[in-house]
């Protein structure tokens, strides 16, 4: 009798859990981020931390660890703490006192973490991080190479906001944005968002009957009109599923596969670790284990799931981006406050929007700026549209739009009829080079440069090479001309390193 194990269709070896289980256990270590909730940290009333919880979080970690992951753990919970301490009833609105409780509870909040995880004589490392913190270049690597020596030498970072001096202009605004920060940082594997719900769901499922819960994200863009992200966090935390929802969004951005799942069993996270540990083995062609293992994003996850039959472990995924940005992107995009804006023409969206431009801006296809920037700081990537409501919205438009050759201004409607059109996406030569003569290009801009009908949209984020006056005094002019204007050019780009977060086919 053939005791060899049954092949599936696709050419997989199905076998037993065991046997999954000891695949699994085959596959390379992974570097994971767990962010954990005010609310799963201390009770909402009575301000007690949830020992049951956290001690399981803690178990959970060190069973990771044994498996030879790396785990980062972003814990929110300071003022919640600090709540109980001062013996305050109720979260307070005034910065100052939410900053007070803060420093009050943050040194008890780590030495929590610090008592339980020292029961299983794992060391822990307390990081306080604000969005001004990473701003600087040179502060960010730091933190990056200080968070990458303590996973290497085996300790557990436990990262938070540092509250105490954090203000509107540089908080990272919830611990969910900080945890996609940080996971892009130290290009992480896996985020792990756990919430009081064990996926993401189009809506509340406590108060919708028919609420239905999603398995598997490849866009948050595309499902944002699917999902109600009404409900709000808890009374002591910041957050909700629409804060979730930007941070898986920062993350698989990055390459980082992100997972929604519940708090309550934190044991899940090992479990679903081994699920798609194990999808990725079996995905390998059959030619054996000399074959790389596929990345997540290559994987039919219903089809290969489907030849295993294997038992799915209750959460979302959000799939990461087959072509995640590289660091210096999403530094810009995420962590830098910017400092101004550029506003660019139709013309400039399009080749921006695509990925081989390289992310840099020529000043032929800027039409003005906004606020005032130094070089090297982060500004906005602005483009001009006519609102779509009020009165006269439509004569405004006809009248001011004008074609795109002249002033290459967009409005949005004239955005979506263009993006099926071939002449705004057409070969990328051809579209740095829409317009050579200056003085064409300018003539025609100065009809619409001072009207006053234009709004702008924000579409993408990039770092500026030029301050706000010398790229307004070079717009709309060919690259050859900075060196006459300015008196020298350290490039021929006025802003590189540039992310479009809405694409011109919006």
């Amino acid at each position: 009798m053939d005791h060899r194990p049954a092949k599936t269709g696709i050419g997989h070896v199905r076998g037993t859990t065991d046997d999954l289980t000891r695949l699994s256990k085959r596959s390379p270590s992974s570097t994971i981020v767990i962010k954990l909730g005010t609310s799963s940290i201390v009770h909402e009333e009575t301000h007690h931390p949830l020992l049951s919880i956290l001690s399981s979080v803690v178990e959970t970690v060190v069973n990771l660890r044994s498996h030879g992951h790396k785990v980062v753990l972003v814990s929110s919970g300071a003022i919640g703490v600090g709540l109980r301490t001062m013996n305050i009833p109720q979260r307070p609105k005034s910065l100052s006192k939410k900053q007070a409780l803060s420093a009050v509870g943050q040194g008890r909040l780590i030495a929590l973490w610090d008592n339980l995880f020292g029961q299983f004589d794992q060391r822990i490392a307390q990081i306080l991080l604000t969005r001004g913190d990473i701003s600087d270049r040179t502060r960010y690597l730091n933190a990056v190479n200080t968070l990458k020596e303590l996973l290497s030498m085996g300790v557990v970072p436990i990262v938070n906001e540092n509250d105490t001096i954090s203000v509107s202009e540089i908080k990272f605004g919830d611990n969910d944005t900080l945890s996609a920060i940080t996971s892009c940082m130290i290009h992480a594997d896996y985020l792990f968002l756990l919430t009081d719900v064990d996926g993401l769901y189009t809506a509340n499922p406590r108060k919708d009957p028919v609420a239905r819960k999603l398995d598997v994200v490849t866009s948050v863009a595309d499902i944002r009109s699917q999902v109600s992200t009404s409900t709000l966090g808890s009374n002591l935390g910041t957050g909700g599923m629409e804060t979730k929802l930007i941070a898986a969004e920062i993350a698989t951005g990055a390459g980082v596969t992100t997972i929604i799942t519940s708090s309550k069993i934190p044991s899940t996270i090992v479990d679903i670790i081994d699920y798609y540990t194990t999808l990725r083995l079996t995905s390998r062609p059959s030619s054996g284990t000399s074959s790389p293992v596929p990345k997540l994003q290559a994987i039919d996850l219903e089809h290969v799931n489907s030849s295993l039959n294997l038992k799915r472990p209750p959460h979302t995924v959000f799939k990461p981006s087959p072509i995640p940005v590289r660091d210096l992107k999403a530094w810009t995009s995420h962590t830098l406050y910017p400092a101004g804006g550029v506003i660019i023409d139709c013309g400039a969206h399009a080749v921006l929007s695509r990925r081989e431009s390289g992310g840099r801006l020529l000043p032929v296809g800027v039409l003005g700026v906004r606020g005032s920037f130094a070089s090297g700081q982060a500004v906005r990537i602005l483009i001009r549209c006519l609102p779509d409501e009020g009165t006269g919205a439509e004569e405004r438009r006809s009248r001011s739009a004008g074609p795109d050759k002249a002033g290459h201004v967009c409005s949005e409607a004239s955005i979506s009829r263009r993006s099926s059109s071939s002449s705004l996406v057409g070969d990328l030569e051809s579209d740095t080079q829409t317009i050579v003569d200056d003085d064409v290009h300018v003539a025609h801009r100065s009809n619409v440069e001072e009207s006053d009908s234009w709004e702008v949209k924000e579409v993408g984020r990039g770092l500026a090479n030029y301050n706000s006056v010398q790229i307004s005094r070079v717009k709309g002019l060919n690259s050859s001309r900075i060196p006459q204007l300015l008196g020298y050019a350290d490039t021929e780009y006025v802003v590189e390193n540039i992310t479009i977060r809405i694409p011109v086919n919006y």
